[in-house]
């Protein structure tokens, strides 16, 4: 597990050589918190620059320093305007790119579009293509955290970083859930299980398993198995072809596999937007006797209704990360903690400034974490 002392970081942070600079690509100020963080974790100003809309929307970026011979990174969080945010960091990129800069860096705690990154019925994984235009546009190394899935690193043909927010979240659990040791680790859905799993191992819980809920649209169609034509043009070109047809699946009933009753229930995941859910897994645990329930990502979207529906839910806490910033949704719900990770992020920085080993921050993450 990661863990390092903040009296440890404070002396290490200081240690960069020249020839680094900071920038933020954001045009809304609420979005430039975790860059302040960063920065001054690293002892270093945040570089000159200034990233706005235009009239007519379009996106502008005017560097105010010389990144000539450099390393530059570019701390991008993902805002509401999701589209605006990835061109300001093209933008950005490019313009660096064109000013001579030694390398670019991006660091993106969230990646965009990365829930569509399998092939859907007539779709397109948009998550390739995104990080193809990063790369084009002149990043050299990229610094993410919690991958939707890890095989998107496979997409860009640069270096990519794909840093962990678990250690801090179950420094989280052991810190600030007094009885923490008589809780169960959940899973909401069988396809978070490793996630699961691996929390339960590291805090030496039990798991449990809730089966049979209503699968997203994230679960449906997700290789392209339904894009061949249906079985009547099939017949029609080959009338003697017989295709044997894949029997539908049909959802058993909720049951949650493993006990819960009478025990603290932690579901864990690594994006909380539509909370739908979550919320039907709380109900569900508490109907099977659980008496607290947290719920522990490393990116809170939190979109739509979110933090209404959780305030009016059964979950009693939501803790998630600082890799999006959502202050306005902890106001409107008391019950949203958040987890700084900008620890983790100026380390990585550091380091790669420095040309050190990032191993440091990957011990005891094995395959499956």
């Amino acid at each position: 597990m990661f863990c390092v002392s903040s009296s440890e970081f404070g002396a290490i942070m200081n240690i960069t050589k020249g020839g680094l600079v900071l920038f933020s690509a954001n045009s809304n100020s609420s979005c430039m918190e975790l860059s302040k963080r960063i920065a001054e974790r690293l002892g270093v100003e945040m570089g000159k620059v200034q990233v706005y809309q235009e009239p007519n929307r379009e996106t502008r970026v005017q560097i105010q320093e010389s990144v000539r011979g450099k390393d530059v990174f570019i701390i991008q969080t993902v805002s509401k305007d999701v589209n605006t945010t990835i061109m300001e960091l093209l933008i950005m990129v490019y313009a660096c790119k064109t000013s001579c800069a030694k390398s670019i860096i991006g660091v993106i705690p969230y990646f965009p579009y990365s829930k569509q990154c399998k092939m859907r019925k007539r779709g397109s994984i948009v998550s390739k293509l995104l990080a193809s235009m990063m790369c084009k546009a002149g990043l050299t190394h990229l610094i993410t955290m919690d991958l939707h899935q890890k095989e998107i690193q496979g997409f860009f043909n640069i270096p990519v970083d794909n840093l962990r927010a678990s250690p801090f979240l179950l420094q989280y659990i052991q810190e600030e859930i007094p009885d923490y040791r008589n809780a169960v680790i959940v899973a909401k859905s069988p396809a978070s299980a490793k996630r699961a799993q691996s929390f339960a191992e590291r805090l030496r819980l039990g798991i449990a398993v809730i089966h049979g809920e209503a699968q997203d649209a994230e679960s449906d169609m997700v290789d392209g198995r339904h894009s061949p034509p249906t079985a009547k043009y099939v017949a029609a070109i080959h009338p003697s072809l017989e295709i044997p047809m894949l029997i539908p699946k049909e959802k058993p009933p909720i049951t949650v596999v493993g006990d819960v009753g009478g025990r603290i229930a932690i579901i864990v995941d690594d994006i909380i937007d539509d909370v739908d859910s979550f919320l039907a897994a709380a109900e569900t645990l508490k109907e099977r006797g659980a008496y607290k329930i947290f719920v522990m990502a490393t990116h809170g979207l939190l979109s739509s209704d979110a933090p209404r529906l959780i305030e009016e839910s059964a979950i009693d806490e939501v803790v998630v990360t600082n890799t999006i910033p959502h202050e306005i949704q902890k106001l409107q719900c008391p019950k949203i903690k958040t987890v700084d990770i900008s620890m983790i992020l100026s380390e990585a920085i550091r380091r790669i400034h420095n040309g050190e080993s990032m191993s440091y921050l990957f011990r005891n993450i094995g395959l499956d974490d």
